[in-house]
Protein backbone atom coordinates (compact mmCIF):
# COMPACT_ATOMS: atom_id res chain seq x y z
CA UNK A 1 0.00 0.00 0.00
CA UNK A 2 1.30 3.31 -0.71
CA UNK A 3 0.08 6.01 1.71
CA UNK A 4 0.13 9.80 0.44
CA UNK A 5 0.11 12.70 2.69
CA UNK A 6 -0.84 16.19 1.05
CA UNK A 7 -2.92 13.67 -1.45
CA UNK A 8 -5.59 16.92 -2.34
CA UNK A 9 -2.73 19.51 -3.52
CA UNK A 10 -0.82 19.01 -6.95
CA UNK A 11 1.75 17.22 -5.96
CA UNK A 12 -0.18 14.92 -4.20
CA UNK A 13 -2.81 14.67 -7.13
CA UNK A 14 -0.35 13.90 -9.77
CA UNK A 15 1.50 11.32 -7.53
CA UNK A 16 -1.45 9.37 -7.40
CA UNK A 17 -2.47 9.53 -10.58
CA UNK A 18 0.62 7.70 -11.66
CA UNK A 19 0.48 5.29 -8.96
CA UNK A 20 -2.85 4.21 -9.97
CA UNK A 21 -2.01 4.33 -14.02
CA UNK A 22 0.10 1.12 -13.06
CA UNK A 23 -2.41 -0.57 -10.58
CA UNK A 24 -0.67 0.41 -7.46
CA UNK A 25 -2.84 0.34 -4.42
CA UNK A 26 -3.27 3.97 -2.77
CA UNK A 27 -4.35 5.52 0.13
CA UNK A 28 -4.50 9.09 0.17
CA UNK A 29 -4.53 11.03 3.83
CA UNK A 30 -6.85 14.17 3.47
CA UNK A 31 -7.84 16.54 5.98
CA UNK A 32 -11.31 16.38 5.51
CA UNK A 33 -13.84 13.56 3.78
CA UNK A 34 -15.76 16.12 1.25
CA UNK A 35 -13.21 17.04 -2.01
CA UNK A 36 -12.26 13.50 -1.58
CA UNK A 37 -14.94 12.17 -4.44
CA UNK A 38 -12.54 12.45 -7.11
CA UNK A 39 -9.58 10.25 -5.65
CA UNK A 40 -12.17 7.82 -4.63
CA UNK A 41 -13.01 7.76 -8.25
CA UNK A 42 -9.35 6.99 -9.21
CA UNK A 43 -9.13 3.94 -6.69
CA UNK A 44 -8.06 4.94 -3.72
CA UNK A 45 -9.08 4.45 -0.29
CA UNK A 46 -9.63 7.38 1.84
CA UNK A 47 -8.05 8.44 5.43
CA UNK A 48 -9.50 11.42 7.19
CA UNK A 49 -6.75 12.82 9.48
CA UNK A 50 -5.47 16.47 10.73
CA UNK A 51 -1.71 16.61 10.45
CA UNK A 52 -1.90 17.96 14.69
CA UNK A 53 -3.92 14.61 15.56
CA UNK A 54 -1.28 12.02 16.55
CA UNK A 55 -3.22 9.16 16.74
CA UNK A 56 -5.35 9.81 13.26
CA UNK A 57 -2.42 10.13 11.61
CA UNK A 58 -0.43 7.48 12.84
CA UNK A 59 -3.58 5.24 12.02
CA UNK A 60 -4.20 6.39 8.10
CA UNK A 61 -0.39 5.43 7.70
CA UNK A 62 -0.92 1.81 9.36
CA UNK A 63 0.04 -1.01 7.08
CA UNK A 64 2.12 0.96 4.40
CA UNK A 65 5.01 0.28 2.85
CA UNK A 66 5.88 3.77 1.53
CA UNK A 67 4.60 7.20 2.44
CA UNK A 68 5.23 10.18 0.79
CA UNK A 69 5.25 12.97 3.09
CA UNK A 70 4.83 16.92 2.29
CA UNK A 71 5.36 19.57 5.41
CA UNK A 72 1.74 21.78 4.91
CA UNK A 73 2.84 25.13 4.91
CA UNK A 74 1.48 27.68 7.64
CA UNK A 75 1.20 31.13 5.37
CA UNK A 76 -0.38 32.71 8.51
CA UNK A 77 0.86 31.37 11.35
CA UNK A 78 1.93 33.63 14.08
CA UNK A 79 5.30 31.69 14.13
CA UNK A 80 4.80 30.02 10.98
CA UNK A 81 8.66 28.03 11.75
CA UNK A 82 7.29 26.62 15.17
CA UNK A 83 4.02 25.73 13.28
CA UNK A 84 5.83 23.38 10.43
CA UNK A 85 8.30 21.88 12.59
CA UNK A 86 5.41 20.49 14.89
CA UNK A 87 3.82 19.34 11.81
CA UNK A 88 7.03 17.75 10.91
CA UNK A 89 7.06 16.09 14.54
CA UNK A 90 3.67 15.08 14.07
CA UNK A 91 4.83 13.29 10.55
CA UNK A 92 7.86 11.55 12.12
CA UNK A 93 6.04 10.45 14.92
CA UNK A 94 3.37 8.89 12.95
CA UNK A 95 6.45 7.05 10.50
CA UNK A 96 8.24 5.59 13.15
CA UNK A 97 4.87 4.16 14.88
CA UNK A 98 4.01 2.65 11.49
CA UNK A 99 7.59 1.87 9.94
CA UNK A 100 6.92 1.74 6.45
CA UNK A 101 10.08 0.24 4.88
CA UNK A 102 10.08 3.55 2.58
CA UNK A 103 9.48 6.94 3.06
CA UNK A 104 9.37 10.14 0.50
CA UNK A 105 9.80 13.24 1.25
CA UNK A 106 9.22 15.98 -0.47
CA UNK A 107 11.63 18.64 -0.28
CA UNK A 108 13.41 21.86 -0.99
CA UNK A 109 16.40 22.42 -3.36
CA UNK A 110 18.95 23.69 -1.17
CA UNK A 111 17.82 21.76 1.86
CA UNK A 112 21.27 20.71 2.55
CA UNK A 113 22.44 24.00 3.75
CA UNK A 114 22.05 24.74 7.32
CA UNK A 115 21.67 28.39 7.95
CA UNK A 116 19.80 31.53 6.50
CA UNK A 117 18.02 30.35 4.03
CA UNK A 118 14.41 31.37 5.57
CA UNK A 119 11.92 28.65 4.72
CA UNK A 120 13.80 26.51 3.20
CA UNK A 121 15.28 26.14 6.17
CA UNK A 122 12.60 24.28 7.23
CA UNK A 123 12.92 21.46 4.70
CA UNK A 124 16.72 21.03 5.86
CA UNK A 125 14.74 20.52 9.23
CA UNK A 126 12.46 17.72 8.06
CA UNK A 127 14.95 16.04 6.13
CA UNK A 128 17.34 15.82 9.59
CA UNK A 129 14.39 14.23 11.44
CA UNK A 130 13.64 12.13 8.60
CA UNK A 131 17.47 10.75 9.06
CA UNK A 132 16.77 9.14 11.96
CA UNK A 133 13.97 6.59 11.12
CA UNK A 134 15.12 3.21 10.03
CA UNK A 135 12.87 3.40 6.45
CA UNK A 136 14.66 4.16 3.13
CA UNK A 137 14.66 7.14 2.68
CA UNK A 138 14.24 9.31 -0.71
CA UNK A 139 14.32 12.91 -0.81
CA UNK A 140 12.94 14.51 -3.58
CA UNK A 141 14.04 18.25 -3.49
CA UNK A 142 11.80 20.34 -5.75
CA UNK A 143 12.47 23.54 -7.43
CA UNK A 144 10.73 26.69 -6.97
CA UNK A 145 7.17 26.22 -8.78
CA UNK A 146 5.99 27.52 -11.83
CA UNK A 147 2.33 28.08 -10.67
CA UNK A 148 3.78 30.80 -8.17
CA UNK A 149 3.90 33.05 -10.45
CA UNK A 150 -0.20 33.47 -10.51
CA UNK A 151 -0.01 35.59 -7.58
CA UNK A 152 1.78 37.71 -10.18
CA UNK A 153 0.66 37.66 -13.60
CA UNK A 154 -2.69 39.42 -13.49
CA UNK A 155 -1.66 42.32 -12.17
CA UNK A 156 0.95 42.34 -14.84
CA UNK A 157 -0.97 41.97 -17.50
CA UNK A 158 -3.10 44.70 -15.85
CA UNK A 159 -0.14 47.24 -15.57
CA UNK A 160 2.76 45.80 -18.18
CA UNK A 161 5.30 45.54 -14.66
CA UNK A 162 5.99 42.37 -13.22
CA UNK A 163 7.72 43.12 -9.55
CA UNK A 164 10.65 40.31 -9.28
CA UNK A 165 12.16 39.05 -5.84
CA UNK A 166 14.94 37.23 -8.20
CA UNK A 167 18.10 39.75 -8.75
CA UNK A 168 19.01 40.75 -11.05
CA UNK A 169 16.08 39.66 -13.95
CA UNK A 170 18.40 38.42 -16.16
CA UNK A 171 19.79 35.63 -13.85
CA UNK A 172 18.70 31.81 -14.32
CA UNK A 173 17.04 30.00 -11.52
CA UNK A 174 15.82 26.50 -11.22
CA UNK A 175 12.02 26.11 -11.67
CA UNK A 176 9.67 23.56 -12.47
CA UNK A 177 5.54 22.68 -12.59
CA UNK A 178 3.66 21.11 -9.34
CA UNK A 179 2.23 18.48 -10.87
CA UNK A 180 5.66 17.54 -12.56
CA UNK A 181 7.55 16.92 -9.37
CA UNK A 182 4.23 14.35 -8.47
CA UNK A 183 4.82 13.03 -11.58
CA UNK A 184 8.54 11.93 -10.53
CA UNK A 185 7.86 11.20 -6.60
CA UNK A 186 5.59 8.46 -8.47
CA UNK A 187 8.07 6.54 -10.62
CA UNK A 188 10.44 7.25 -7.68
CA UNK A 189 8.33 5.10 -4.80
CA UNK A 190 7.48 2.78 -8.32
CA UNK A 191 10.99 2.14 -8.57
CA UNK A 192 10.81 0.10 -4.90
CA UNK A 193 14.38 1.04 -5.11
CA UNK A 194 15.82 0.13 -1.39
CA UNK A 195 18.88 3.03 -0.92
CA UNK A 196 19.08 4.01 2.58
CA UNK A 197 19.15 7.31 1.31
CA UNK A 198 18.15 8.71 -2.35
CA UNK A 199 18.45 12.46 -3.15
CA UNK A 200 17.04 13.61 -6.05
CA UNK A 201 16.66 17.17 -7.34
CA UNK A 202 13.53 17.90 -9.85
CA UNK A 203 13.19 20.66 -11.86
CA UNK A 204 11.96 21.83 -15.08
CA UNK A 205 13.20 21.06 -18.75
CA UNK A 206 15.53 24.63 -18.64
CA UNK A 207 16.14 27.26 -16.50
CA UNK A 208 14.40 30.46 -17.33
CA UNK A 209 15.34 33.99 -15.59
CA UNK A 210 12.49 36.66 -14.43
CA UNK A 211 12.55 38.73 -17.55
CA UNK A 212 12.02 35.09 -19.44
CA UNK A 213 8.64 35.13 -17.00
CA UNK A 214 7.79 38.97 -18.16
CA UNK A 215 8.94 38.07 -21.81
CA UNK A 216 6.62 34.91 -22.37
CA UNK A 217 3.46 36.40 -20.23
CA UNK A 218 3.48 39.35 -22.38
CA UNK A 219 4.11 37.48 -25.73
CA UNK A 220 0.86 35.41 -24.16
CA UNK A 221 -1.12 38.50 -22.71
CA UNK A 222 -0.77 40.55 -26.15
CA UNK A 223 1.16 43.36 -24.37
CA UNK A 224 4.84 44.00 -23.32
CA UNK A 225 5.55 43.77 -19.84
CA UNK A 226 8.89 44.07 -18.04
CA UNK A 227 10.29 42.42 -15.30
CA UNK A 228 10.91 44.86 -12.29
CA UNK A 229 13.13 44.02 -9.81
CA UNK A 230 11.83 44.90 -6.42
CA UNK A 231 13.78 46.84 -3.91
CA UNK A 232 14.36 45.55 -0.71
CA UNK A 233 12.62 47.60 1.59
CA UNK A 234 9.40 46.89 -0.29
CA UNK A 235 9.68 43.01 0.10
CA UNK A 236 8.00 42.43 3.67
CA UNK A 237 5.14 44.81 2.80
CA UNK A 238 4.07 43.02 -0.59
CA UNK A 239 4.13 39.96 0.81
CA UNK A 240 2.02 40.85 3.37
CA UNK A 241 -0.44 42.12 0.85
CA UNK A 242 -0.39 39.17 -0.61
CA UNK A 243 -1.52 37.61 2.01
CA UNK A 244 1.41 35.90 3.97
CA UNK A 245 1.47 36.58 8.05
CA UNK A 246 4.29 38.49 8.56
CA UNK A 247 5.96 35.39 10.09
CA UNK A 248 5.84 33.57 6.91
CA UNK A 249 6.98 36.67 4.83
CA UNK A 250 10.11 36.88 6.27
CA UNK A 251 10.79 33.41 5.84
CA UNK A 252 9.89 33.79 2.19
CA UNK A 253 12.12 37.02 2.36
CA UNK A 254 15.45 35.63 3.54
CA UNK A 255 14.41 32.10 1.37
CA UNK A 256 15.32 35.09 -1.93
CA UNK A 257 18.15 36.47 -0.26
CA UNK A 258 19.32 33.31 -0.08
CA UNK A 259 18.96 32.47 -4.25
CA UNK A 260 20.26 35.79 -4.97
CA UNK A 261 22.87 35.25 -3.24
CA UNK A 262 23.47 32.03 -5.56
CA UNK A 263 22.95 29.89 -2.61
CA UNK A 264 19.46 27.60 -3.46
CA UNK A 265 20.51 25.09 -5.83
CA UNK A 266 21.51 21.32 -6.91
CA UNK A 267 23.17 20.12 -3.78
CA UNK A 268 26.92 19.53 -5.54
CA UNK A 269 28.16 16.08 -5.68
CA UNK A 270 24.83 14.54 -4.52
CA UNK A 271 22.33 12.83 -5.88
CA UNK A 272 20.82 13.67 -9.08
CA UNK A 273 18.74 15.69 -11.57
CA UNK A 274 15.44 14.40 -12.82
CA UNK A 275 13.90 17.03 -15.33
CA UNK A 276 10.22 17.68 -15.82
CA UNK A 277 8.25 17.85 -19.16
CA UNK A 278 5.90 21.07 -18.77
CA UNK A 279 7.34 24.27 -20.14
CA UNK A 280 6.85 28.02 -18.08
CA UNK A 281 5.23 28.43 -21.43
CA UNK A 282 2.55 25.81 -20.85
CA UNK A 283 1.92 26.91 -17.50
CA UNK A 284 1.49 30.75 -17.66
CA UNK A 285 -0.88 30.13 -20.89
CA UNK A 286 -3.45 28.67 -18.48
CA UNK A 287 -3.10 31.72 -16.01
CA UNK A 288 -3.21 33.94 -19.21
CA UNK A 289 -6.17 32.51 -20.38
CA UNK A 290 -7.93 32.66 -17.44
CA UNK A 291 -7.10 36.09 -16.69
Amino acid sequence: MFVILGATGKIGRATIAELRRHGAPVRAIVRRQNGADDLEAMGCEIAVADIRDNAALSESMSGAAAVQIICPTSIRADDAAAEMKDSIRSIVYALDRNRPSSVLAISDYGAHLTSDTGITLIFHHLESELKKLSAALTFLRSAEHMENWSRQIGYAVETGVLPILHHPVSKLFPTVSAPDVGFIAGELLLSNAQASLRIIHAEGPERYSAEDVARIAGELAGRKIVASEMPRPDWMPSLVRGGLGASYAELVAEMYDAHNAGRIDVERGAGEVRRGRTSLREVLASMTTNI
